[in-house]
């Protein structure tokens, strides 16, 4: 099969940019697997949130080291009401809490397969690999087994990973998990807002300089993309979600770990709604200053529902 890159399309006929964000499922395995599972609600508070004021703030960038067909600007004034959201990303522990309670199978399980990184590929995960590629971005691997608690492929676990943040988790799975817990996706708004930390217009979430002092300050890519990660910052895949310093307003890891899923439907450079597609924020330990910068506190890419991957996750707000 062909599978697809989740690289936005601007609406107006220019390229895509380098697939290097989050992979599509292809849209002949989106029509064979039943709907989510049914869940039932779990108690509201089941995840610590931070109340935000809300307020009108700066949205978007110009910034020259954007994607225009990302549609990251221009910049414009948003203002969001209040409300809360989650310090950091829904971890495995958090996920697991959820299936154990409600049975609950993710899209990757009821597909059989989902997007490994071919560095991360688990050892005795080789023989499960499908012939499945990504046009222009060979190293996603469709890894039969591949799942929530098998991150790297059959063989692999969750030792060591409890607060690390859940991956190959879709759209619909993040919805299932908020209903269970009394909470919801954040808007893109709400989503930037928060990641903003109250800074105005600033390139991260801490400020303009990548690595202050030489200071990493996010899980990224460090090295020559996609063959070799020196991870100077200590991590190749994901890394527990309190491990770098928290913005302004106390969030973790709105910059590099995972992608997140928000409510937001992706829409074209005209405002029509792409079906089935959803914004994505805050780029992951694949993002690379030379190929992918989107750890930038502006930057957006989409995905499909049911799509799933090893660099893309979620957090909660309400």
């Amino acid at each position: 099969m062909s599978t697809e890159s989740a690289e936005p399309d601007d609406g107006g006929g220019s390229p895509p940019p380098s697939p290097c964000c989050a992979p599509k499922r292809p849209p002949a395995a989106a029509g064979s697997t039943a709907g989510p599972s049914a869940v039932r609600a779990g108690p509201a508070g089941t995840d610590d949130l931070i109340a935000l004021p809300g307020g009108t703030f700066l949205m978007g960038t110009d910034d020259p080291e954007g994607f225009p067909e990302d549609l990251e600007g221009p910049v414009r004034p948003v203002t969001v009401a209040p409300f809360e959201i989650a310090a950091t990303p829904v971890t495995n522990r958090q996920f697991a809490r959820f299936v154990e309670a409600t049975g609950y199978r993710t899209d990757a399980e009821r597909y059989g397969w989902s997007f490994v990184f071919h560095l991360l590929l688990a050892p005795s995960a080789r023989s499960w690999v499908l012939d499945a590629t990504v046009p222009g971005a060979p190293w996603w691997l469709a890894v039969e087994g591949a799942r929530w608690a098998a991150p790297d492929g059959p063989g692999s676990g969750l030792s060591g990973r409890e607060r690390h943040p859940v991956v190959h988790v879709s759209h619909r799975d993040a919805e299932a998990y908020c209903e269970w817990s009394g909470t919801r996706l954040a808007a893109e708004a709400e989503w930037e807002y928060a990641a903003r930390g109250g800074l105005s217009q600033a390139r991260y979430a801490w400020g303009d300089e990548l690595t202050p002092g030489g200071r990493h300050l996010c899980n990224i890519w460090q090295g020559a993309f996609p063959a070799v990660n020196t991870a100077d910052d200590g991590f190749v895949g994901t890394s527990p979600v309190t491990t770098f310093p928290p913005n302004g307003y106390g969030l973790y890891d709105v910059a590099g770990n995972v992608w997140e899923l928000t409510a937001e439907p992706w829409r074209d450079r005209r405002g029509h709604v792409s079906p089935g597609e959803s914004v994505i924020r805050g780029g992951s330990y694949l993002c690379h200053d030379s190929y992918c910068n989107r750890y930038r506190v502006a930057a957006r890419s989409r995905t499909t529902v049911d799509s799933s991957s090893g660099n893309t996750g979620f957090r909660v707000a309400r």
